[in-house]
C-alpha cells in the first residue's frame, strides 16, 4: 500500500512516497520558490537526483507536478495506489493531541489557528487543499506539529501574565518539533527496553528546540505559543526581554510587525554573525571571524544551559540525552562544546566516539559518552516524514 507524506510551506513542498507497512521510501523529492518564476525541484528515486524547473505560480500546480514526479519515475502506474495522504500541521492549539482525519471541521479549526501559525499554516492548507482536490476520495491526516507536547502540566505551559490572557486568547506554550521528539522517544523506549523512559532531546538545527520527556510523555518543551520562543537558532531570535520589542519599534520608528519578522527571520545565528548555516557559521569561525565564534558560543551556551535546565527538572533521574536534526546529527564539534560545559552534572564525551558518527560517516546513530558519564549521550537520527506515515496509515487502516 502507498501512502504520500507532504510538508507544504510558504513556498515550498516536500514529498516521499512510503510502501507500507514495510516503511520503505520509493520517491521523494523537494519543490522550492513556489510562486517565483524561479520554481524549481529536486526529486530523488534509486540514489539518484532528478531536477527540473518551471514557474509554479501556485501550491496546486506545485501538486501537479509532485503527481508527475510519481508517475513518470514509475513510483505508481495511477493515482488510484495512493491509499493515504499525510500532511504536517504547524499548530493543532489545544484542541488537538494527537494526528486526526481531515474533515471540513479540521480544516476549518486550521483556519482558525492560522492567528497562531502565520508563516506556516497558509503553506499546509494550500497543500492540503490542492491534493484534496486531485484525490477527492483518499484520506487525508492532519499531523500536528504541537500534537506531542499536550501532556505538559500547567506549571510548564503557562507564562506568568494574567490568567485571562490564557482564557481569552490562548496564550500559552504549545512547543512544535512534536513530530521528531515523538519519533524520537518512540526509538528511544525501543533502545532502552522501557516505556517510562525520562529523555532530554536535543532537536537542533536551523530551527532547533528541546524536550525534557518524564515516564515516556512530553514534560516540558523549549517552544512556546510560536516557534520563535527558546533555543537561539538560524535566523530566529529564541527568548529574549519582551520589552525589546516595544523599545526597538520607538527607536527605529518599525511595527511590532517588522520587528518580529526581523526576530523570526534576520536573527539568530544570522542576526549575529551574518550566516545562517551553522555549516557556514563554522567554516568562518575556524578562519578566525569573532562574529562567527561568537554566534557558536551563544548558540552552544544556550542548548547547554536548557539541558541543565530540564536535567534538575527530571531531578537528575534521566535516562539518556538525545542529539538529533541537522546539527545533532551531524556538528561533531557542536556537540562536544555542548557536552563538556556539562561536565558539572557529571556528563561526559567520550571524543572518540563522538568524532565517528555523522549522518555522512559510516555509523549514523550510538552512544557519545564516556563510560563513566552519569547520563548515556546519544546521537539517534530523527524521521519526521516516517512518523507521519505511520499515523496516516494507521488512520486510514482503521477507517
Amino acid at each position: 500500500m502507498k501512502f504520500l507524506c507532504v510538508n507544504a510551506g510558504s513556498s515550498s513542498l516536500k514529498f516521499q512516497l512510503f510502501d507500507m507497512p514495510k516503511e520503505e521510501v520509493l520517491i521523494s523529492g523537494y519543490i522550492e520558490k513556489i510562486g517565483l518564476e524561479d520554481s524549481f525541484w529536486t526529486t530523488k528515486v534509486n540514489g539518484e537526483k532528478i531536477k527540473g524547473a518551471k514557474y509554479l505560480k501556485n501550491h496546486g500546480e506545485a501538486v501537479e507536478v509532485l503527481l508527475n514526479e510519481l508517475i513518470e519515475n514509475k513510483a505508481v502506474k495511477s493515482l488510484d495506489e495512493i491509499k493515504g495522504v499525510g500532511h504536517r500541521v504547524l499548530h493543532g492549539g489545544e484542541k488537538y493531541s494527537d494526528s486526526v482525519l481531515i474533515t471540513d471541521e479540521v480544516i476549518k479549526d486550521i483556519e482558525e489557528l492560522t492567528k497562531l501559525g502565520p508563516l506556516h499554516h497558509p503553506g499546509n492548507l494550500a497543500g492540503i487543499r490542492a491534493l484534496r482536490e486531485v484525490l477527492p476520495n483518499v484520506p487525508m491526516v492532519a499531523v500536528y506539529d504541537t500534537a506531542f507536547h499536550q501532556t505538559m502540566p500547567q506549571e510548564n505551559y503557562l507564562y506568568p501574565v494574567p490568567y485571562e490572557w490564557y482564557l481569552k486568547y490562548g496564550v500559552r506554550k504549545y512547543g512544535f518539533h512534536g513530530t521528531s521528539h515523538k519519533y524520537i522517544t518512540t526509538v528511544m523506549k525501543e533502545k532502552l527496553k522501557k516505556d517510562d523512559v525520562n529523555l532530554i532531546i536535543c532537536h537542533i538545527g536551523s530551527g532547533a528546540s528541546i524536550s525534557a520527556i518524564k515516564d515516556g510523555k512530553c514534560y516540558d518543551t523549549t517552544m512556546g505559543i510560536t516557534p520563535l520562543d527558546g533555543l537561539m537558532m538560524g535566523t530566529r531570535s529564541g527568548s529574549i526581554d519582551p520589552s525589546i520589542l516595544e523599545y526597538v519599534c520607538k527607536e527605529s520608528g518599525m511595527s511590532i510587525g517588522d520587528v518580529t519578522n526581523e526576530l523570526n527571520k534576520k536573527s539568530g545565528l544570522l542576526g549575529i554573525s551574518g550566516f545562517s548555516d551553522s555549516r557556514d557559521v563554522e567554516a568562518a569561525a575556524a578562519k578566525g571571524d569573532e562574529r562567527a565564534i561568537l554566534a557558536l558560543r551563544m548558540y552552544n551556551d544556550r542548548v547547554a544551559k536548557y539541558i541543565a535546565d530540564y536535567f534538575i527538572e527530571l531531578e537528575g533521574k534521566v535516562d539518556a540525552i538525545v542529539f538529533t536534526a541537522g546539527v545533532g546529527e551531524n556538528g561533531i564539534d557542536p556537540r562536544s562544546d555542548i557536552i563538556n560545559k556539562l561536565s558539572p552534572l557529571g556528563i561526559k564525551l567520550d571524543s572518540k566516539l563522538n568524532g565517528e558518527i555523522a549522518s555522512y560517516k559510516e555509523k549514523q546513530e550510538g552512544i557519545i559518552s564516556s563510560k563513566s558519564s552519569k547520563v548515556d549521550v546519544w546521537v539517534v537520527p530523527t524521521n519526521e516524514e516516517l512518523m507521519i506515515i505511520r499515523d496516516t496509515y494507521k488512520i486510514a487502516k482503521s477507517l
